[in-house]
């Protein structure tokens, strides 16, 4: 009977342990508010083709079916995840005219034979590439309890392809605000900024439809403590936008949300536009830099800047906050 007992109760044990999740995280009620503008480094799994060049009179990553968005992961059998890498390979191979690529194709693995020729001591492959990308947003949130952060509201694309960058890893750092490039209709502005990569205050693990996401590792000082918002409770009304300016300095400005949406859409679940003068006389609307700037009403936080309306550039889109923040989790 004790036998028994003890096997029934041992087998509980095992079910409780299987049904308890590991490891979850569920994000906090409470999370710092950004709006700071923040420099972003995000550096590529492999190295991504961005085009093609001729080479004498032929074009070789063309004959070899390479393509601008291709991902190449390893020369002759090498997995390589940066220039320096391939630059390497391709130098150890003296002897020959030719390399074997490995690539990433959409989800397909693939290889082929690239032709290369030797020209005052460089080697033409034909093709373009880079590995890493640089560029600013603004911070969305930090979590106080996990050190999770958020920002853009939306993923970083590689320019020449339009595709969504597969990041091995990234961070984000000091930047400063010089000057903005005013929005018209029909043109979106921009925020230009000085960086300061040598000052990092976070690391970047996720580049996603959602936004960007990693572990803020720098302190954190003076900043508030917002409720966060679940999409039922944003309503259409008066709301605020914290982001920079000029320098580094975080402002409030107003907006009026005049649509909520659902989530039908990743990162356009609510309309709103730009109703203060100042922030209307310096940067005519939502410029480029703007993105993941934390939007607040009724005190809470309830969503993050993601997109300008192009032709009408004091309305823009943004994502629900709670959509940031669960993604910040996976």
């Amino acid at each position: 009977m004790k036998l028994k007992k003890f096997k029934k109760i041992l087998l509980i044990f095992l079910l409780s342990f299987i049904i308890m999740p590991t490891g979850a995280l569920a994000y906090s009620d409470y999370v710092y508010a950004g709006g700071d503008n923040i420099g972003i480094e995000l550096r590529s799994k492999g190295v991504m083709i961005i085009g093609t060049y001729k080479v004498k009179d032929g074009y070789p990553a063309k004959e070899a079916g390479l393509r601008s968005g291709d991902m190449i992961t390893a020369i002759n059998d090498k997995t390589i995840s940066s220039i320096t890498d391939m630059v390497n390979v391709i130098h150890e191979n003296e002897d020959s005219d030719h390399v074997k690529v490995t690539y990433i194709r959409g989800v397909e693995k693939l290889e082929t034979d690239l032709k290369i020729q030797k020209e005052d001591s460089v080697y033409k492959t034909g093709l373009y590439v880079k590995d890493s990308i640089t560029g600013i947003g603004t911070l969305s949130f930090i979590d106080p309890n996990t050190k999770r952060f958020g920002a853009l509201g939306h993923e970083i694309t590689e320019k020449a392809t339009g595709k969504i960058l597969e990041i091995k890893d990234g961070k984000i750092f000091d930047s400063s605000v010089t000057n903005i490039v005013r929005s018209e209709n029909g043109s979106p502005g921009e925020k230009n900024a000085k960086f300061y990569s040598d000052q990092e205050n976070g690391v970047v693990f996720a580049n996603t439809e959602e936004g960007i996401f990693g572990n803020y590792t720098d302190t954190i000082s003076d900043r508030k403590l917002y409720q966060v918002a679940t999409p039922d409770e944003i309503k259409t009304g008066k709301a605020q936008m914290l982001t920079v300016l000029e320098g580094e300095q975080v402002e409030s400005f107003e907006i009026e949300i005049l649509k909520v949406g659902n989530n039908t859409e990743k990162n356009k679940n609510i309309l709103f536009e730009i109703t203060d003068p100042k922030l209307l006389e310096k940067s005519g609307g939502v410029v480029a830099g703007m993105s993941g700037s934390p939007i607040i009403q009724n005190d809470k936080i309830v969503a993050a800047v993601t997109h300008v309306v192009v032709d009408d550039p004091k309305r823009g889109y943004g994502i629900f906050i709670t959509n940031m923040l669960e993604e910040s989790e996976k």
